[in-house]
């Protein structure tokens, strides 16, 4: 059979604008392209399942990495804490009272190491190919939300336990639907948090040693081996700045009864949540179109 011969005729104009597609830097008024990265969402996803593989490869108790950090801190929280210094939990058994915290507080503070470390974790890739570098640092966080789920799980195996074994009453009635908001404002922090570190990280390289050391100062400011009632009302106020006492203290609030009413603090660590969420990601693709020279 003879080869076909095609003509220059015959090929699509490089000229005809329907077949170009131009790549610019963002200038002005920033768009968050909500929209590209909707498009983008099978990438999303595989940059997930990337970041939980690779989290766990080669590890030899895995998945249990998730359960075992909480679990120890309570540990030490209930010997510090409860029995040397007679820290007060509201009539809550005192392992229920710190881990209800603990569990969010390490999904906070995973997603920000993770999140502050995945563009330079991804860094050959951000060279080589566009994409919307959004899906990068979201990713990060939603990885971490397979850790939350298994300590969550094991929060409510403890929860049972005490309820059925130790007649613990948590009263829950329909405070537990509370839940769905308070699991949304630990998302909308991670996340602002993880946009404004992973952007700063790939700017200034010695963000890296200040993001462990946020980390660990915050499991300390925030009212998770203690109740906030242990402060003055005007200090309770000032300490909602920090988002993760209007979630720990929801936590405990929703699923274990406690006494202490968030609302007012729920409703200061909304907004900050939602500033350093909004501002973060502004601030994130600002940065966005130099990323690849700086990295």
């Amino acid at each position: 059979m003879a080869p076909k011969t095609i003509r220059a005729t015959d090929m699509p104009s490089m000229t005809d604008a329907d077949s170009i597609t131009r790549i610019e830097p963002i200038s002005g008024w920033v768009d968050l392209g909500l929209k590209e990265l909707w498009e983008y969402r099978e990438l999303l996803f595989f940059l997930t399942w990337r970041d939980i593989k690779v989290r766990y490869k080669q590890t030899i108790l895995g998945f249990a990495w998730a359960v075992l950090q909480p679990l120890f801190t309570m540990v030490v929280f209930n010997v510090i804490f409860n029995r040397m210094a007679g820290i007060r939990s509201d009539g809550i058994p005192y392992p229920l009272f710190s881990f209800a915290a603990l569990v969010p507080y390490y999904f906070f503070s995973n997603s920000l190491t993770q999140g502050a470390n995945s563009l330079l974790a991804s860094s050959a890739m951000i060279k080589k190919i566009y994409f919307p570098r959004l899906t990068v640092p979201i990713g990060a966080v939603l990885a971490g939300l397979v850790d939350f789920m298994l300590s969550f799980t094991v929060l409510l195996g403890m929860l049972a336990y005490y309820v059925f074994f130790q007649g613990f009453d948590p009263n829950l009635s329909l405070r537990v639907l509370w839940m769905i908001p308070l699991l949304l404002l630990l998302f909308c922090t991670s996340l602002g948090m993880g946009l404004w570190f992973s952007a700063l990280n790939a700017q200034f390289r010695d963000v890296r040693y200040i993001v462990p050391f946020l980390a660990q100062a915050l499991l300390f400011l925030s009212p998770i081996a203690y109740s906030i009632e242990e402060f003055p009302r005007q200090v309770q106020l000032l300490a909602s700045i920090n988002p993760i006492t209007g979630v720990a203290e929801g936590f405990r609030w929703a699923l274990l009864g406690a006494d202490t009413a968030p609302e007012p603090m729920i409703l200061i660590s909304t907004a900050v949540a939602l500033t350093l969420l909004i501002s973060g990601a502004y601030y994130f693709r600002r940065m966005e179109k130099t990323v690849a020279d700086v990295m």
